[in-house]
């Protein structure tokens, strides 16, 4: 829909433009471009300084809209500011607000302009944050701007700064800004951005005079222009209706500070919330948890970076299907209602809600306001209703009314009020507070908190730990610098220990581990570089399994979508996992057209998974979206050590929300829910060591390399480049995607009907092999075809055991045993494919079955 197209939205729904009562009474005109008076109603100020309101239909404050609407004008406003200033200039820029009516389309600009930091100036005072500026607002009822950033150099760079703001009418404000701020922080260019440019003709002038005055260039970007005319005594004529219409002898009903005022004088005023009256039992209200990821700042009060933005983009999903669970089941017409200043949080959320519930449910989206404006139930009139009730932040410049606009009587089924903590009060829930008007008009009011962010400067108990973490936290490693995959398809959060030497020899591994001398962690084996014959095996193996491996992907991935978070963080256990959360994350690209993030996280058997990659993850993403990733199970150790560590994690950390539930490709021992597969099958990424996992080593936990605030490590072995087959492996897989949708469909639908409750039988048959064999250390026992494979490739192997009848899935592992001198003793019944033994008491004196050496 084009921009002309939404102005006129409002106005189609009803065909009288919501200015008309304005115009008829006072003499007002409204001219100029042809969307204006779609764009734009007007109302009556109740303001000494000023008559009429112009009233934005697509800002989202005082008029309820869809708020992809409303998001998508400030977003097409900063894409324009970009084409102006050309990419060089726009990496540059900084992004200024309004508050509190633009903050939320000054935030959306800064989204479209690309990755400039936001700040908008605001009139809440924060104890302990240092102002670096502030200005007046001459017309308006509150005219005190502060700007609090935390890093005051936000403001003192050379870049573009943008000045955001709903209306450029008179000029006053943004010449009051650059004054204020050019005489601090001068740089050589400014651009002003504005919904409309409703300057007089003697108005016109004066930004470019001002341009001049302080030699720096000052550009104007807007979506209309137009011009309003005020007949001579306008603001007398305004005042005076403002007094007839809220006097109390206008409506015996209402009183003047009530919810309506109409223009009936003689009838009641009546105000229906999804079918009800003004005399309707209340509504309910419940509270719904965001999980607003704590990092993130509810705004651009202190300043928002790329790197908010993008942790936020991140989180909105998952906390719009919160939000979309908790709402009642027939919600036809929903309002997600933000609180002031606050507009861009309660926006982002109700547009991310919007795309979760598709067309099922009309979601409008508007936010509370300061503005005192008077109300009249005319389709003419831009402000039908008001709900009328006590600020309840405790704002510094003292106790006073509050308004919510055009909310009760719009038939509403649910309204979501989303406010800061920080006005999270007893008046907030008091008999005449918000919580309570609302209730008494909508039947089902929730209420969303989103944590009010304090800057580190003003910590108190918290202050001497916050400087130190971004270096105990380090951003993700990517290829090509670290991996052989490309930067987008995994993060690695993992240290580079490329430089250090870890390997050790297999015979000399495998007795410092069975003697209790060293865990098999703290060093890694030589990297086996197969012989010619196994390599073509392992290609024979993947073209053969490409279509198998694709379906399972899709599979997983399909019930990951349906079950676990419609915007998934994929998080894959290094290294076997790694390839399979890369083909996941290229299955929602093709299906779906998501960009998943996917990081990759080492979980080490009998230490746990790395707490600080945990910690990493909790505060770039919400825990509950996580999903965690591997290859296949065998036994289900790991998945028990990721339950394990998730509980401790949570008991040192306070962190809730991450499910220790793995999706894996195939579970053949029926360990978890979340599967692509239960086939014990030949995955032939089993098949290699780095060179089919990017190049990059098992991860390392060792006490003098990794410090408690350390990732744990791994190598980068680039000098095997010539050998890898990790793109290959991956491209083979992905080739096959279009081949296999319709049966990953079909597959996926069976899946999620399933019981697909873990049964742990494969657990049961390596206690039972385990004692049947004279092992006695179910860690000696590796279930399944890439168990196998990894004992044959990694650990001392001592015999492996075949399923009677196993046919070329087995084939890589009896090429392996033949080279390595291992037996392969068929066994009847067995609920794996294959199972490999390790050698239960190795020295390098003595082997396997016969007592020999085993030789590489």
């Amino acid at each position: 829909m084009t921009d002309r197209a939404h102005a006129a939205h409002a106005e189609e729904e009803t065909g009288v433009w919501s200015g008309s009562w304005v115009a008829e009474r006072l003499g007002v005109e409204l001219t100029g471009d042809e969307a204006l008076t779609g764009l734009l109603g007007l109302a009556l100020r109740r303001n000494p300084k000023r008559a009429h309101l112009l009233v934005s239909n697509v800002l989202g404050k005082h008029v309820p809209q869809s708020p992809s609407v409303v998001y998508g004008h400030g977003v097409a406003l900063g894409r324009r500011v970009r084409e102006l200033l050309g990419a060089e200039a726009a990496e540059r820029a900084v992004v200024l607000g309004y508050a509190e009516t633009a903050t939320g389309l000054g935030h959306s600009v800064a989204d479209g302009l690309g990755p400039a930091p936001y700040l908008h100036s605001t009139r809440r005072a924060v104890a302990g944050v240092a102002r670096a500026g502030g200005f007046e607002e001459s017309h308006s009822h509150a005219t005190s701007h502060l700007l609090l950033p935390q890093d005051p150099a936000l403001l003192a760079g050379d870049g573009p700064m943008v000045l955001v703001d709903d209306e450029f009418s008179t000029g006053n404000t943004v010449l009051n800004t650059i004054r204020a701020l050019h005489e601090r922080y001068p740089r050589k260019r400014y651009v002003v951005v504005a919904l409309v440019d409703m300057r007089s003709p003697a108005d016109t002038g004066r930004l470019d005079d001002f341009a001049r005055e302080i030699g720096a260039r000052v550009d104007l970007v807007t979506t209309a222009s137009g011009t309003v005319r005020l007949p001579p005594g306008v603001l007398e004529k305004g005042q005076e209706l403002v007094a007839r219409y809220e006097s109390p002898a206008a409506d015996p009903a209402v009183a003047p500070t009530t919810e309506v005022t109409t223009e009936a004088a003689t009838e009641p005023a009546t105000e229906t919330a999804g079918g009800s009256t003004g005399a309707a039992s209340p509504g309910s209200v419940e509270r719904v948890d965001l999980r607003w990821p704590h990092d993130v700042p509810d705004g651009g009060r202190h300043g928002f970076t790329a790197a908010d933005r993008n942790r936020l983009e991140s989180a909105l999903p998952g906390m719009a299907a919160r939000i979309a669970e908790a709402l009642p089941a027939r919600a036809r017409r929903v309002l997600v209602l933000g609180f002031e200043e606050l507009m861009y949080a309660p926006l982002r959320l109700a547009q991310a809600l919007e795309q979760a519930v598709g067309g099922d449910v009309d979601v409008r989206y508007s936010t509370t306001t300061r503005s005192p404006v008077l109300a009249v139930d005319d389709p003419g009139y831009a402000i039908r209703t008001r709900l009328v009730f006590p600020a309840h932040d405790d704002p510094a410049d003292g106790p006073g009314e509050r308004y919510a606009y055009n909310v009760a009587g719009a038939g509403f089924d649910a309204v979501i009020a989303v406010v800061d903590s920080a006005a999270d009060t007893p008046a907030l829930h008091a008999p005449d507070g918000l919580a309570a008007r609302l209730a008494a008009h909508v039947p089902h009011v929730l209420l969303a908190v989103v944590p009010s962010y304090v800057p580190h400067t003003s910590h108190t108990s918290h202050a001497p730990q916050a400087p130190e973490r971004p270096p105990m936290l380090p951003e993700p490693l990517r290829g090509p610098a670290f991996s052989s995959y490309a930067s987008d398809e995994v993060g690695w959060l993992l240290q580079d220990l490329s430089d250090v030497t870890l390997e050790a020899p297999t015979e000399e591994r495998e007795e410092a581990i069975q003697s209790g001398g060293a865990h098999y962690a703290e060093s890694l084996p030589v990297e086996y570089q197969p012989s010619e014959q196994y390599q073509e095996l392992f290609h024979a193996a993947l073209e053969s399994s490409a279509a198998r491996l694709a379906r399972a992907v899709g599979a997983v991935t399909e019930v990951v979508l349906a079950e676990r978070s419609p915007r998934p963080v994929l998080v894959s256990l290094a290294r076997a996992g790694t390839p399979v959360g890369v083909l996941m994350r290229r299955w929602a690209q093709f299906r779906h057209g998501l960009d998943l993030p996917h990081y990759a996280v080492s979980i080490v058997r009998g230490r746990g998974i790395d707490a600080n990659a945990l910690r990493w993850l909790a505060s770039h993403h919400d825990p509950a979206d996580v999903v965690f990733v591997d290859g296949w199970t065998g036994k289900g150790a790991i998945t028990r050590e990721l339950a394990t560590a998730l509980r401790d994690f949570e008991a040192s950390d306070g962190v809730t929300g991450f499910s220790p539930e793995i999706a894996v490709l195939a579970d053949p021992g029926s360990c978890v829910r979340t599967y692509g597969t239960r086939d014990d099958f030949l995955i032939p990424s089993a098949c290699l060591n780095s060179t089919v996992s990017g190049l990059i080593s098992r991860t390392v936990l060792r006490a003098d390399l990794v410090g408690p605030h350390d990732f744990h490590g791994a190598k980068f072995y680039r000098e095997l480049a010539g050998a890898d087959l990790s793109p290959a492996f991956l491209d083979a897989v992905s080739a096959r995607f279009p081949d296999v949708t319709e049966s990953v469909d079909a597959h996926a639908k069976d899946l999620l009907s399933a019981d697909r409750t873990p049964t742990w039988e494969g657990w049961a048959a390596v206690e039972r092999i385990s004692e049947e064999y004279g092992i006695h250390d179910v860690n000696l026992v590796k279930p399944g075809v890439g168990e196998t494979t990894r004992v044959m490739l990694r650990r001392v192997p001592w015999k492996v055991l075949a399923r009677a009848g196993a046919g070329a899935d087995l084939d890589h592992v009896r090429l392996l045993a033949e080279q390595r001198g291992v037996p392969v003793e068929e066994v009847a019944d067995l609920p794996y494919t294959c199972v490999g033994l390790i050698h239960p008491q190795y020295t390098r004196g003595a082997t396997g079955a016969d007592g020999k050496a085993v030789t590489l």
